[in-house]
């Protein structure tokens, strides 16, 4: 019984590193936050306790500490996650669907369609997108549904060039032609056969984009044109907490600390899926 029960543990690591399953749980734990935010804020996160101002961490009451206006940093970071999580997911679906589109538009037409995305993708790539941001930004304001697109156009040259060059192979390949010859439609070709093909590709390519797009988006709010009061973000939160850094560290720290262990946890995910869904790393 104990020789099969360690035989079973040693098929688990060996197809997950530890690793990967501390980062799974993480991650889990993350978007379970993002899901019950509001149940798990024990107060508002604008609720203001000048005599508590600057409380250090584990003060009853206040697990995290509270920051230079009073405000409970452990209920404005469970909303900071939230709202993180929120834009990261949105931007990297908008990617990845903008993206994947004009990669399968340029495969079905190639010619001088297939020219343009590819120039654009070239641009984009060589684009500095931080600074494009900055401007955007600065010009028309901040908002949550502008952050949201903004972000969106990040990264979509990946998957273009990823949906084509799949899409092509996939059209080599006989099916996507043979079934075309029984009188199916280019866009039920590309949606029902191709697309399962060449979507653990492009799931792998979000992984990877995501944590890039929570750092953006951070940046951003730490350089006070992201996500404004008096909603707030890990990236707001951060930079608000850095002119209390020498007094009071775990303003800045416990959304820093969230950051990085959680754009860690996604990379070695991302890392992980592409070894087990991708045959040629095998």
């Amino acid at each position: 019984m104990g020789a099969a029960r360690t035989g079973l543990l040693h098929r688990v690591r060996s197809r997950m590193p530890i690793l990967v399953a501390c980062g799974l749980l993480w991650l889990a734990l993350m978007i379970l936050v993002a899901l019950l935010a509001d149940v798990m804020r024990p107060y508002p996160i604008t609720k203001m306790d000048l005599s508590a101002r600057l409380a250090a961490p584990a003060t009853p009451g206040h697990w995290l500490g509270t920051d230079e206006l009073g405000r409970d940093v452990l209920s404005r970071l469970l909303q900071s996650i939230r709202v993180s999580l929120v834009i990261a997911f949105g931007a990297t679906l908008l990617s990845a669907v903008f993206g994947t589109t004009l990669g399968f538009l340029a495969s079905r037409f190639r010619g001088i369609v297939e020219h343009v995305v590819l120039t654009l993708a070239d641009f984009q790539a060589a684009l500095p997108f931080m600074i494009l941001s900055l401007s955007v930004l600065a010009f028309f304001g901040s908002s949550m549904t502008l952050l949201v697109c903004l972000m969106g156009f990040y990264g979509w040259e990946r998957y273009a060039r990823i949906a084509r060059g799949l899409a092509i192979s996939a059209s080599a390949q006989g099916y996507a032609s043979a079934v075309m010859q029984l009188g199916a439609t280019p866009a039920r070709v590309y949606l029902k056969h191709i697309l399962p093909n060449v979507a653990s590709t492009l799931i792998v390519s979000m992984t990877l984009t995501f944590p890039e797009i929570i750092l953006m988006e951070s940046g951003l709010s730490f350089l006070g044109l992201g996500v404004q009061p008096p909603e707030t973000s890990l990236g707001n939160m951060v930079g608000f907490g850095r002119e209390y850094l020498t007094r009071a560290p775990w303003i800045m720290l416990a959304p820093a600390l969230v950051i990085m262990v959680t754009t860690l946890s996604i990379s070695l995910v991302g890392d992980w899926l592409r070894d087990r869904l991708d045959p040629t790393v095998r």
